[in-house]
């Protein structure tokens, strides 16, 4: 469960460190208090993304820190053991928001990127919004909510594995039968394509030395006449050669060492630089009488050039990728040579796929069904608590089993709700109003919670649009629902705060013309006075407290 949330410089808050208990919380406060950016804060920590707006004022950044005990998360503690980042049955998740923007995320203080925060977040706290209501109405999250009330979720990848293999083996099938009508004219032009190539001696190939050694012959002239010239300097010159004149150093600085035997080391320096010139004179003798003028091979090397720079524009490739790109058209001219072949081998795959789909497919709709009669079941029990007597929930079922693979399923899935007797059921859409809706989204979101593994669940005024009686049911639900879980809820209605384990109530200060808000955990009489003013607003009179004693003594009876 959710142990501790500690917050510095977000937004309104400035810093905040709050301590949660067991069972059900609540927070209340006056509207604009700034309980959604607590949040706000939990969202990012959870891993929803986030800009520089968060950071509050003239800070540098904002950071969020929160502490879960896993005791009551075993799926949890096994994503953190494998993923190598557990810490003694202890979770501390720590994310940072900078004033440019960018943030950080770390883990029992190990960084980690948002994708792998967001993995272990959803085995952590599950969030109900106050416009769940809203997305009720997409067709995709009605599939949703069947799906994890079932406990669908290896039966889908499952089935979602067999509809992706099915799905690129039947997209290469069709392929390959479109392109039977000109395979002929493509295989000619394969073929073709490859037999320029290969004049290029393609296991052989490589340009950069074709180029080097055209370079060569293009300048074996400039070559040699300059080669002569530099022997010349370096040897062959009785007079002025660089040989003679360092012989002629050499000598004199040995003779002088005698007076001055430091001077040693430097006459032993010249001795090596005589080997050197030396040895690098027999090299480029030996270079220049090896070269011959080719014509020939001049003329060779420049067609061979001009062929490989045709091809290379005429396809629009590099000179050096030309060997890579000759594999890739032979791959080509083989798949389409051997194209029959591989239309039955994946004819045969496609069947077999397409079978293994239709057997996962059934039992899909097999699971759905069934917990689709247990869960309109007890929707509409649960609706008629909250103040629809005559509410009927149907979870419609279509399923198509012949129809082509899709993901998901082959299953469409309609939530319907009928509020009156004797009328038809119809869409939710159709029929509720926004009161109405409110409370079946309600009624919904506690029945699907019932089932969770999740050991943190927050409801974010999802009680909007109730009211008297009714919200004390809520509340009672929302109480019953914390006996194995922990419960946050933002709420208005002092009937559903009134059963909390644990009050909290924001409240927003400005000191030196800056805002900020902070949290107080209230005790049992500040509770009083709270329930008492969101019961009768400002003032609060002996009959308003005493109404909120009462609310708050049978508070879980």
């Amino acid at each position: 469960m959710l142990l501790n949330l500690n917050i510095i410089d977000l937004a309104v808050v400035d810093a905040l460190d709050l301590t949660l208990e067991p069972g059900m919380s609540v927070l209340t406060g006056e509207t604009g208090a700034g309980k959604s950016i607590l949040l706000t804060a939990l969202g990012l920590a959870l891993g929803d993304r986030a800009d520089s707006g968060y950071v509050r004022p003239n800070c540098k950044r904002a950071e969020i820190n929160i502490e879960f005990d896993l005791a009551d998360a075993p799926l949890a503690r096994q994503w953190l053991l494998d993923n190598e980042l557990d810490d003694d049955g202890l979770c501390m998740i720590r994310r940072t928001v900078s004033d440019d923007g960018r943030s950080k995320a770390y883990i029992n203080n190990r960084p980690v990127n948002l994708q792998t925060l967001q993995s272990l977040s959803r085995l952590l706290v599950e969030i109900h919004g106050q416009h769940a209501h809203l997305t009720l109405l997409d067709d995709e999250e009605q599939r949703r909510l069947l799906d994890n009330f079932a406990n669908n979720q290896p039966l889908l990848e499952q089935l979602n594995s067999c509809y992706q293999d099915w799905k690129h083996a039947h997209k290469e099938l069709q392929q390959l039968i479109k392109a039977g009508s000109d395979q002929a004219a493509r295989e000619e032009l394969l073929r073709f394509q490859l037999e320029e190539l290969q004049q290029l001696d393609l296991e052989n190939f490589d340009f950069q030395a074709l180029e080097t050694e055209h370079n060569k012959q293009a300048n074996l002239s400039k070559i040699l006449s300059s080669g002569q010239q530099q022997l010349d300097i370096l040897y062959d010159n009785d007079q002025q050669s660089v040989a003679e004149m360092l012989s002629h150093s050499i000598q004199t600085i040995a003779e002088l060492s005698q007076y001055a035997p430091e001077l040693n080391a430097i006459s032993e320096l010249l001795s090596d630089a005589e080997i050197q010139i030396n040895e690098a004179t027999q090299q480029l003798r030996r270079f220049l009488e090896n070269q011959e003028a080719d014509p020939q091979q001049l003329i060779w090397l420049e067609n061979q050039i001009g062929v490989i720079q045709n091809l290379s524009r005429k396809h629009k490739t590099p000179p050096e990728a030309l060997p890579e790109l000759a594999g890739q058209l032979a791959v080509e001219l083989d798949n389409l040579t051997h194209s029959s072949e591989r239309i039955e081998t994946l004819t045969v795959d496609c069947q077999r796929l397409l079978q293994d789909y239709q057997k996962l497919a059934a039992q899909l709709s097999a699971s759905r069904q069934q917990y689709a009669d247990l869960l309109q079941q007890r929707i509409s029990a649960t609706i008629k608590e909250l103040g629809l007597p005559h509410g009927e929930f149907i979870v419609k079922l279509n399923s198509q089993p012949d129809g082509e693979p899709q993901r998901n399923g082959l299953d469409t899935i309609e939530f319907l709700i009928s509020t009156n007797p004797g009328l038809p059921a119809k869409p939710l859409a159709k029929v509720a109003s926004g009161g109405e809706l409110s409370r079946i989204s309600l009624a919904i979101q506690v029945t699907t919670s019932t089932d969770k593994t999740t050991p943190t669940m927050i409801f974010d005024e999802v009680d909007s649009g109730i009211g008297g009686g009714i919200a004390e049911i809520v509340g009672q639900k929302l109480r019953r629902l914390s006996a194995n879980r922990q419960v946050l809820c933002v709420t208005h209605l002092p009937q559903v705060a009134a059963q909390a384990h644990q009050h909290l109530f924001v409240s927003k200060n400005q000191k030196a013309a800056v805002t900020s808000s902070s949290v107080t955990r209230l005790t049992d009489e500040q509770r009083v006075n709270e329930i008492a003013r969101m019961l009768g607003g400002v003032t609060m009179t002996e009959n308003t407290l005493a109404h909120a004693r009462e609310m708050l003594e049978s508070a879980g009876d």
